[in-house]
């Protein structure tokens, strides 16, 4: 280790100040912040995925942030990958369709780590993602109460036309049979008075 010491000349006295009596720089260690973040997003969930030395890989935690592109940084959702790569996935359900997100990364050595111990790095350049769009749920219900709307009246209207139609078709054939009664009884009467007049 180091012994860190801090003089100055004050009022024409040197003075000497123990600032850290053993300071070991393993131990003290600020990482650059993740490179070259992206993401992709499908229907179930968005892949994120950054950039970091080849060589610190297996010692390096990290912490994701990200938020509504409109928002602010104070009330970003935080999330912590479940292991040493450098990727994440966040779960569809976690974001609303059709709105812009950004989200940044920050990193630094593992708790789990003896040898190393650092502080947060700065946070990443950002990514923006958008879940595509799906229809909401009251769109869906407003779609159903329209399609029932319609049925009703499209239903109430096909009833009332087969009954006017039959009821049309019943008086008709009544009217038929009426007209075909007095034409009978009339051949009726033709032939009786034919009869008669053969018989004188």
């Amino acid at each position: 280790g180091y012994r860190v010491s801090l003089q100055g000349n004050f009022f024409g006295r040197n003075h000497t100040y123990i600032t850290f009596a053993e300071y070991n720089p393993r131990k003290h260690i600020k990482l650059d912040p993740p490179l070259n973040i992206q993401s992709n997003v499908t229907a179930s969930k968005c892949q994120i995925w950054w950039s970091v030395p080849w060589y610190l890989v297996e010692i390096l935690q990290y912490e994701l942030q990200y938020k509504e592109y409109s928002m602010s940084w104070e009330i970003a959702l935080n999330k912590t990958p479940p292991s040493s790569l450098p990727q994440i996935e966040i779960e569809a359900t976690e974001l609303r369709s059709g709105i812009a997100y950004i989200a940044r990364v920050r990193c630094k050595v593992s708790e789990n780590e003896d040898s190393y111990h650092s502080q947060w790095s700065e946070w990443s350049q950002t990514t923006v993602f958008q879940r595509p769009g799906v229809p909401k749920l009251s769109e869906k219900i407003l779609n159903t109460r329209i399609m029932q709307f319609l049925f009703i009246p499209l239903s109430f209207g096909t009833l009332l036309y087969l009954f006017w139609n039959c009821k049309l078709s019943s008086r008709w054939q009544k009217a038929s049979s009426a007209l075909t009664f007095p034409r009978q009884l009339l051949s009726f009467s033709h032939s009786i008075t034919c009869t008669m007049g053969i018989l004188r």
